[in-house]
């Protein structure tokens, strides 16, 4: 296989984990929230035509500013994203359940996709995307100045799970107008490419900026209280908030004129009619609450009960992104070859052990989360890409962005949900117990629960048809298909070369 050809793959593998839906994997509260995995517009929208050598000019400029934007929001995302939150939600002493309901606030906010995109549609993409995400990364300008506000403890509590909530509600909404508004922009004979290098150098900017800020913290959050760390990251992110708007106004709209579109719930009813959606809707509902019990947790039991610090978190989740890149050609091609619907299988029910591994860490004794980077890295970047292609195979081309939209809600609501009664459990729970002779914490029962709901959950997605694909419906099938590609893999592979008579193999074997 040539360079090129290793190259292509690469970067459209690459440009599929863009354009996947979120991540979930331990450690993020909001898993695969930053700009570059959220980032790519799906395969629907239309391509721009060609353009002028002033439209060329012009296209060269916005999509060099777009990836500029992207580094620089992963900069905001580092100062603040879940782990930084989660740093707060320990300075201000918030329990499990307020925890549980601040880090669920994003996915209750998915509610509110169909109303973004009539918003995006009535007022135009660039518009509302600029706007929408301005004030989305300037909310958090209270929390600078927030230790030296005249407010009581709850009241800063309360300040807290105002700005995550308001800034959810307006990230919603300016993520789909801004993946719109590149569906636009991006002409779809370079999307793969431009995306590709896009991830790649975000994914980059955003492992140096999360070193960097869990130094931070790590050198300024004192043992009790706030601190000056957490108010310095929240102006770094407002800074780095401002800079992102200004490189967004270099990128041009290259449709200012459309249609306007009505709000039209009815047609939001289309998936629930549909057999086939039907199936992928129930997957990603008991999904996405199975995930939810546990994943707003794991940053909260690092820093509360592992005793991490936010530099050794910030580590972790880098190998756990490199480890995620490394095997994305791998599940491309997979797809690519056998559908969607068996590496979803796969991956899924891979997936419903990895909670179980974080019960054997302890604060000196984390090696088990070495088997954790390899397993979350791989499968959770299986299972993106995956979630990400079956929505697309089972959508039909008319309608598909209701299809798309219906699939996030009900994930989205279904996570939060889950996330919320995760909390209320946990703080009902004793934060300490003694059973089998073993020291165990209240978050240890809720992955116990994820890690058997998961199992549970991973079982619907052998009832998904995957159109033009033939489905896997059990284990033993599953296996099979497994076997009969390696074997059809081994006999690809060149037969070694033929022993010559006068070498000493032959003249032993004459």
């Amino acid at each position: 296989m040539s360079l090129a050809v290793v190259r292509r793959n690469v970067l459209r593998s690459f440009a599929a984990l863009a354009s996947a839906v979120p991540l979930f994997r331990p450690g993020n509260s909001l898993p695969g929230s930053a700009a570059p995995l959220l980032g790519a517009p799906a395969a629907s929208t239309t391509a721009t035509s060609a353009p002028g050598n002033a439209g060329r000019r012009a296209l060269r400029c916005s999509l060099t500013a777009s990836v500029s934007e992207g580094i620089v929001a992963e900069v905001f995302t580092a100062c603040a994203g879940a782990t930084v939150l989660t740093a707060w939600a320990l300075a201000l002493k918030l329990g499990p359940f307020l925890v549980g309901v601040m880090t669920a606030l994003p996915f209750f906010a998915q509610f509110i996709q169909f109303p973004a995109a009539w918003l995006t549609s009535t007022f135009g993409y660039r518009r509302v995307a600029l706007v929408a995400v301005f004030l989305s990364r300037q909310v958090m300008l209270p929390l600078c100045v927030l230790p030296w506000l005249p407010l009581t403890l709850e009241g800063q509590q309360r300040l807290l799970v105002a700005v995550a909530a308001v800034s959810a509600v307006l990230a919603v909404i300016g993520n789909n107008a801004w993946v719109a508004w590149m569906g636009e922009l991006v002409p779809e004979s370079i999307r793969g490419r431009f995306f590709g290098r896009r991830t790649a150098l975000c994914t980059l900017g955003g492992t140096l900026a999360s070193l960097v800020a869990g130094v931070v913290m790590d050198k300024l959050r004192p043992p009790e209280g706030v601190g000056v760390g957490l108010p310095l990251l929240a102006a770094l992110a407002c800074v780095a908030g401002l800079v992102t708007t200004v490189l967004m106004t270099r990128q041009h709209d290259p449709a200012p004129h459309r249609e306007k579109t009505k709000l039209d719930f009815h047609v939001a009813l289309l998936p629930l009619r549909d057999e086939r959606a039907r199936r992928v809707l129930l997957y990603q509902v008991a999904w996405n609450a199975a995930v939810g019990l546990s994943a707003p947790f794991f940053s909260f039991h690092m820093l509360k009960n592992l005793k991490m610090s936010f530099l050794t978190m910030a580590l972790y989740l880098a190998a756990v992104a490199g480890m995620r890149m490394i095997t994305a050609p791998l599940w491309g091609k997979l797809i690519d070859s056998l559908g969607a619907q068996p590496v979803l299988l796969a991956c899924s029910l891979g997936i419903g052990f990895i909670p179980a591994i974080w019960l054997f860490p302890t604060a000196t004794f984390l090696w088990p989360l070495l088997l954790d980077v390899v397993m979350a890295g791989a499968l959770w970047g299986g299972h993106g890409l995956a979630i990400f292609a079956l929505p697309l195979s089972v959508a039909p081309r008319k309608g598909r962005p209701f299809y798309l939209a219906a699939f996030s809600t009900a994930g989205g609501l279904a996570y939060a949900a889950a996330s919320t009664l995760g909390g209320g459990l946990a703080s009902l729970l004793p934060t300490e117990f003694t059973l089998g002779g073993h020291l165990w914490v209240n978050l240890h029962v809720l992955f116990v629960l994820s890690a058997v709901t998961r199992v549970a959950a991973a079982f619907l997605a052998m009832r998904i048809v995957e159109p033009d694909a033939k489905p896997v419906g059990s284990l033993g099938a599953l296996v099979s298909l497994v076997g009969s590609r390696l074997q059809a893999r081994a006999a690809r592979e060149p037969s070694p070369a033929p022993v010559l008579a006068d070498s000493p193999s032959a003249s032993a074997k004459s």
